[in-house]
C-alpha cells in the first residue's frame, strides 16, 4: 500500500471534522472522494499532506509513519497536491512557476529541473504558454498550471482538489484526458470532485464521506447505485 489511514480523527472544539477515518490505497490506483459540502473532504487532504495534524490515529505513506511529519517533509517524500482555487505566482511565467515548485519540492537547484519542467509543460498542454505570465491565463490553463505545479514536485501520490470545478463541459473533457494520461503512467491519485462525470472517467474506486466519516467505499458504479449514498450526496430521498 502506498497510503494507509488508521482511525484518523481531527476535532476543532466540539466539531469533529474527521471521525475515525480509515482506508488503504494501493500503489497505482485512482481513488475518488465524494460527499456533500462540509463532509470533511478538504480536511482529509490537509491531514494527508500535513497541513493539519491529526489528533488521533496513524497515517502511513510508503511504509513510513508520517502522522507527525510536517507538510514539507511529506512533499519531499512524494506527496503532491493541487488546490481548489489556483494561486500561482502571477507575475512569474508558467515555466518559472514550475521551476519554483520543482526546485522547492525536490530540494534541487533550478538548473537541475529544467528538463523535467519542460516535459511536464508538454504533458499538461502548457508548452505553448511557457513564457506567458501566469496572471494572464484563462481558467482552464490556470487549472492545468495547478496540476503541473503539483506534478513538478515529483509526487508518488497526487492529490487533486476539485480541479474540474468551474470548467465548461469541453474544458472538463480536455482536463480529464490529461489526468487519465498521467494516471496511465502509474501515478497514484486521490481526487476530490463534485463533477462526477469527470471523476468517474478516471477513478477505479470511490470513497464517500459524510460528517467526517467514511460512509461507503467501492467501485464507482456500485457506489453511485447505492440508495443511501445518493440520499447523503444529493440531500434528497433517492
Amino acid at each position: 500500500m502506498i497510503l494507509s489511514l488508521d482511525n484518523v480523527t481531527k476535532s476543532y472544539g466540539a466539531l469533529k471534522v474527521a471521525d475515525g477515518i480509515g482506508f488503504d490505497l494501493p500503489r497505482g490506483q485512482a481513488l475518488g472522494i465524494i460527499g456533500p459540502n462540509g463532509a470533511g473532504k478538504s480536511t482529509l487532504f490537509n491531514l494527508i499532506t500535513g497541513n493539519v495534524r491529526a489528533d488521533h490515529g496513524r497515517i502511513t505513506f510508503l511504509g513510513r509513519d508520517v502522522t507527525r511529519l510536517p507538510a514539507m517533509a511529506r512533499v519531499r517524500m512524494g506527496v503532491g497536491r493541487s488546490f481548489q482555487i489556483p494561486q500561482p505566482f502571477e507575475t512569474l511565467t508558467v515555466f518559472e512557476n514550475l521551476l519554483a515548485a520543482a526546485a522547492f519540492g525536490r530540494g534541487l537547484p533550478e538548473r537541475a529541473v529544467h528538463d523535467t519542467c519542460a516535459e511536464i509543460l508538454e504533458r499538461t498542454g502548457l508548452l505553448p504558454r511557457a513564457n506567458t505570465p501566469a496572471g494572464g491565463l484563462p481558467l482552464l490553463e490556470r487549472k492545468r498550471l495547478e496540476l503541473a505545479r503539483a506534478m513538478a514536485t515529483g509526487p508518488e501520490l497526487l492529490l487533486l482538489d476539485e480541479i474540474a470545478g468551474g470548467l465548461t463541459e469541453a474544458e472538463s473533457h480536455a482536463l480529464v484526458a490529461t489526468i487519465r494520461a498521467i494516471h496511465a503512467t502509474g501515478t497514484t491519485i486521490i481526487w476530490i470532485e463534485h463533477v462526477l462525470h469527470a471523476l468517474t472517467r478516471v477513478v477505479e474506486r470511490l470513497l464517500v464521506l459524510d460528517f467526517g466519516r467514511v460512509i461507503a467505499t467501492g467501485a464507482p458504479a456500485e457506489i453511485m447505485a447505492s440508495k443511501a449514498v445518493r440520499e447523503i450526496y444529493l440531500g434528497i430521498e433517492a
